[in-house]
Parts: C-alpha cells; sequence; structure tokens
C-alpha cells in the first residue's frame, strides 16, 4: 500500500475496464475461502433474475455537486450493515485476477486502484471478503444493502463522497456483466462487490453480490 504520490495519472483515473470485465466474467478469485455458515450470508431478494431487467433508478445529484479529483481511498462506511473498515489498494495479480485484501483480516476492503477513485466521474469498485476460514468477513451482509442507505467513502485528500445505493444484485461468476456493471453513466458511481449466490466445498460461491450506487454528497 503506497500513497506517496496520488496525482491524477490518467492511465489511474480512466482506465478501460476491458481488462477488469475479463476478470470478474471468471468470478473474483479474491473471495474462494467460503466456509459453511448455517443459512449463509444474506442475498439480495431478486438473486435469480436475469440482468436484462433494470437495476434501479439513479437518485437525482443535488444541483451543484461536482465530481472530486482524484485521491486514493481510505475507509468505507456502510451504517447499515455496521460496516466501518480500511480500504487497501489492491490491483491485479500475476494470474490476470483482482487482487484480494488478506484473507486474514476479516475487516479489510480494497479499492481497486488502476480505475476511478471513489467521488470521480465514472465507476469506483470495492471489493471485499464474504467470510474467511474463522466465519464473516467485512461484506458478509452486504446482499442485504437496501436502496435508499447511504456508503461514505474516505479519502486521503481528507474529503469523504457519499454515495446512495439504487441497486442490489447478485450475478453468476460464469455470466459476470462487466460492461452493465462497470459502465461510466456520466457520473460518480461505485460498486461494491463480494461473494454470494449458492456456495459449494468444490467450487466455492457461485457468484457475486454487486451494490450499486451514486454520489449525492460531499464533505
Amino acid at each position: 500500500m503506497g500513497f506517496k504520490d496520488f496525482r491524477p495519472v490518467e492511465s489511474r483515473r480512466r482506465q478501460p475496464w476491458g481488462v477488469l470485465t475479463l476478470v470478474m466474467l471468471s468470478g473474483l478469485a479474491m473471495m474462494r475461502n467460503g466456509v459453511d455458515v448455517e443459512l449463509g450470508p444474506p442475498q439480495p431478494a431478486a438473486a435469480a433474475a436475469p440482468d436484462t431487467r433494470p437495476i434501479g433508478v439513479p437518485p437525482t445529484s443535488p444541483e451543484g455537486l461536482r465530481p472530486l479529483p482524484f485521491a486514493p481511498a481510505s475507509r468505507v462506511r456502510i451504517p447499515s450493515i455496521d460496516v466501518r473498515a480500511p480500504l487497501m489498494d489492491v490491483g491485479l495479480d500475476a494470474s490476470g485476477w483482482i487482487e484480494a485484501p488478506p484473507p486474514q483480516d476479516a475487516n479489510m476492503a480494497g479499492w481497486y486502484q488502476n480505475g476511478i477513485s471513489p467521488g470521480q466521474r465514472g465507476t469506483a469498485v470495492l471489493v471485499g471478503h464474504v467470510d474467511n476460514q474463522a466465519g464473516p468477513a467485512v461484506f458478509y451482509n452486504l446482499g442485504s444493502v437496501e436502496k435508499g442507505r447511504r456508503i461514505e467513502v474516505e479519502r486521503y485528500d481528507g474529503r469523504v463522497a457519499v454515495f446512495e445505493v439504487y441497486g442490489v444484485e447478485v450475478y453468476s461468476k460464469e455470466n459476470f456483466p462487466g460492461v452493465r456493471v462497470y459502465a461510466d453513466n456520466g457520473a460518480p458511481e461505485l460498486r461494491v462487490i463480494t461473494c454470494g449466490g449458492g456456495y459449494s466445498r468444490a467450487s466455492g460461491y457461485a457468484g457475486n453480490v454487486v451494490v450499486f450506487a451514486r454520489m449525492v454528497a460531499t464533505r
């Protein structure tokens, strides 16, 4: 984790999602350490719905709200599910998969640093484990987040980007709709991703829970 220089380098601010889309189409390899929990993590109500239906209506950004400049993300708060977690930079590993936060640190989440910074125009991505060998982890309850709830992302420039949730979905890792998830919708947006769907010891989780949110405030 290096934060010595977070000036807006073009390749980091506007990197295309093509490579990451391929990673996600194979499933988020970062979280294959599922453990047996009696009922498993909460899942979105529409878990089996096809990915062609509307996700939800993004909230309208308040008049005068402007995107923030680039700055690394430092912490994420999701009050409705009691998440207060530090963020570490993650990129792609040698195999082309998105890197994972250390599985032994159950409360650590990751920000995909080669993409958009939370608060910039475009789609920023946060990832985290649903569980580890010891039990539930940082995003165990992500599938229970409701529309209209807030997500706050603190940044290393001292600013906070506040997002409002407008959709929560679960997608098969074999057919992960990368373009649908990562598209630039013309406003600062956020995706928070963890594992979800069915689980088996042989193959881990069958899918990924994705929370869709749009920035509605800064401070």
